[in-house]
């Protein structure tokens, strides 16, 4: 399709606005990470790097950078898992009520942050007699729930991204490598994984990535216990003399995101340019 002059010119002048919109507010945070001033007085009057020196020296802060590590990479991990199990039973079976299933599958990444967090807590509350009657253990708010409210967001992505690449591949691909004498597990691990492996690797990053920085979902389930590392950036935002050094751990989390989408996007876009597998 080609475009006018004047259409070319106004899409860009759109591109322009939407990138300065995103992306100015990030730099004021990273140039205010150096800021001399703890009043972030506007344009600087010099720059330090005292506030990142205090951040890394912070043990509330790096405790906070821990939880948040391993609740990514635990969220990550079983939704490698359970993403890909779905995947195969929508993409390779058929069965009544598997589009039901994929709707819900699918919904949690749709659905506002506070609406899967006051939903997760309030069936905490709910459960928690029940649970600690028949097992005997005591549910409460902490680790676990925030690694399972994180779940229900990033399995989304495994699941998408599996869904399809297996939906690219042919079927017949599987069928003549059992035809060939290769049991289900061995045409697996020969042939399906292989064709699928770039697929759930970008999307375990892009899992991380939406995990390590998730707050809304978080702050419903994690409890008083937990607290990760954009828990902390909320609760120390309003601290008095705090503001220096909140902007200097969220400039690191910035460049911490950026670091798996980036790597997840450039995957993906070479798994493309190599024709995704087999079809």
């Amino acid at each position: 399709m080609t475009l006018s002059r004047g259409a070319r010119a106004t899409l860009t002048g759109l591109l322009v606005v939407g990138l300065v919109f995103m992306y100015v507010p990030l730099l004021i945070v990273l140039v205010n990470s150096f800021n001399v001033s703890r009043t972030f007085n506007w344009p600087p009057t010099g720059f330090t790097l005292q506030w990142w020196s205090s951040a890394l020296q912070s043990a509330d802060m790096l405790a906070a950078f821990r939880t948040s590590i391993i609740v990514a990479a635990v969220a990550s991990s079983v939704s490698i898992v359970l993403g890909t199990m779905l995947a195969f039973a929508i993409g390779r079976y058929q069965w009544f009520g598997r589009e039901s299933v994929s709707f819900l599958v699918v919904l949690p990444i749709a659905l506002p942050g506070i609406v899967t967090g006051v939903s997760l807590s309030a069936a905490v509350s709910t459960l928690r007699q029940p649970v600690a009657d028949v097992f005997g253990v005591d549910l409460n708010l902490g680790m676990f729930t925030t690694i399972v409210g994180h779940v229900t967001f990033t399995i989304v992505i495994i699941y998408n991204n599996a869904l399809a690449r297996l939906r690219r591949m042919a079927g017949s691909v599987e069928e003549a490598s059992m035809d060939l004498g290769a049991d289900t597990f061995q045409t697996f691990r020969f042939v399906t994984f292989p064709a699928i492996r770039g697929a759930l690797v970008a999307g375990a990053l892009l899992a991380f990535g939406l995990s390590f920085d998730e707050i809304i979902v978080t702050r419903f389930v994690a409890g008083p216990g937990v607290e990760t590392l954009p828990l902390w950036i909320f609760n120390n935002l309003f601290r008095p003399y705090e503001g220096p050094v909140v902007n200097a751990v969220a400039a690191l989390m910035i460049v911490l995101a950026v670091i798996p989408i980036w790597a997840s996007q450039r995957l993906s876009s070479d798994e493309s340019s190599r024709g995704g597998g087999l079809i």
